[in-house]
This record gives structure tokens, sequence and C-alpha cells, in this order.
């Protein structure tokens, strides 16, 4: 059987994959923050007038520790009482189910059309 000797890759091919990935990779995470979609809390559910950390529910050794990290009841109040919007689309999740089962199903495709490749390179046609 004849030694099997893969396809090279040019370096600028790489190098353009290299980046192509990194721009794939910084969209995903930061796209959805951008766009609002994703991130910290939304909303303060009960805003609290002239805030102390009693106010705020926070015992004296927590009041300590924001303290330490330079807050004081006003500047920590949206902090400690922001609550996540857990609202939920029916629509929005499929569209997810309809992205994710076309990934899959585009990644099945092009990976069957490489795997022939591969085994045509090796083994040839028969």
């Amino acid at each position: 059987m004849a030694h099997y000797d893969p396809p090279k890759q040019g370096k600028a091919s790489q190098l353009i994959d290299v980046v192509v990935l990194v721009v794939l990779t910084v969209g995903a995470l930061f796209v959805p923050l951008w766009l609002g979609m994703a991130g910290a809390a939304k909303s303060v559910a009960t805003p609290v007038e002239n805030p102390t950390w009693e106010a705020l529910g926070q015992t004296p050794a927590q009041a300590a520790k924001y303290e330490a990290l330079g807050y004081d009841p006003a500047s920590a109040h949206d902090l400690i009482l922001a609550r996540f919007d857990y609202s939920f689309s029916f629509g929005a999740l499929l569209t997810m189910i309809a992205v994710i089962l076309l990934y899959y199903f585009l990644i099945l495709r092009f990976s069957e059309v490489e795997y022939r490749e591969v085994i045509s390179e090796k083994f040839g046609d028969k």
C-alpha cells in the first residue's frame, strides 16, 4: 500500500483560518452583549430611597466586605438589588432549535464529503 501524503495548506491560508476563527469567537462572545441580549441584570426590583446597609438587607460582615471593595450603600444599591430578567419566548426557542439542527446537519454533510475525499485519497476510487 502506498504511503499517504495529506494535502498541504499554505501559510497564508493558515493565517486566514486563524483570523476568521478569532473573529467568529469574539463575535459569538460579544455580539449578544452589544445587542443587549445577555449580560448583567437589567432592572432593580424595588429601588430604596436613601439606602443604608440595613435597608439593603446586608449584615455588618457583608457591609464591611462591600466597603473593602470601595462601595457605599448608594453605589452598591443597584448591584445588590439587581434581578435578572427571566422572560421566555417560544419564538426564540424555536429559532435556536432550528439553528442548532441546521448546524448539526451542515456539519454531518461536510463531514461526509470530507470523509469520502480522505477515503478516496487513501484507497483510490474502486
